[in-house]
């Protein structure tokens, strides 16, 4: 009997530290990164076991203008989640959207983390259908 439950003890121990390096490792994203062109500062951020990015710089200050929903298109960029909605699974955060205020489209996303660069495609449907775009962490 006793055997059991130091093996049972083992068990839970190795389960709960599994999750606890899991959980450490999705929270790797967060941090700073520049924009594709270098032109915003986005913060990847936690929020309810889901990760966010929103702009905490832009080059040029503006208005949302290209979003399709016309009470929308008086909010600052500056401020704005451009990515919403991500889990982490597999080392790929998935399940959410990117924002692209270049011409206000809403599309698919998933992202995954490479050293100091993030990956972030962003599709239609399936991911075969997309972009990616590549942002640099800020040390």
């Amino acid at each position: 009997m006793k055997k059991y439950i130091i093996l049972l003890m083992i068990y839970l121990l190795a389960v709960v530290s599994g999750f606890a390096q899991s959980n450490s490792s999705s929270s790797r994203i967060k941090g700073i990164y520049w924009s594709p062109k270098k032109d915003a500062k986005i913060e990847i951020y936690e929020k309810g076991g889901k990760y966010f990015g929103k702009t905490i710089w832009i080059a040029t200050p503006g208005k949302d203008k290209n979003n399709p929903v016309e009470t929308l298109r008086q909010r600052d960029l500056l401020g704005l989640n451009l990515l919403a909605g991500f889990t982490f699974n597999d080392e790929v955060y998935s399940g959410g959207e990117v924002y692209d205020p270049g011409n206000g489209k809403t599309y698919d996303c998933k992202m995954s983390l490479n050293g100091d660069q993030l990956k972030v495609r962003g599709y239609i449907g399936i991911s075969l259908f997309g972009r990616t775009e590549y942002f640099q962490r800020i040390k």
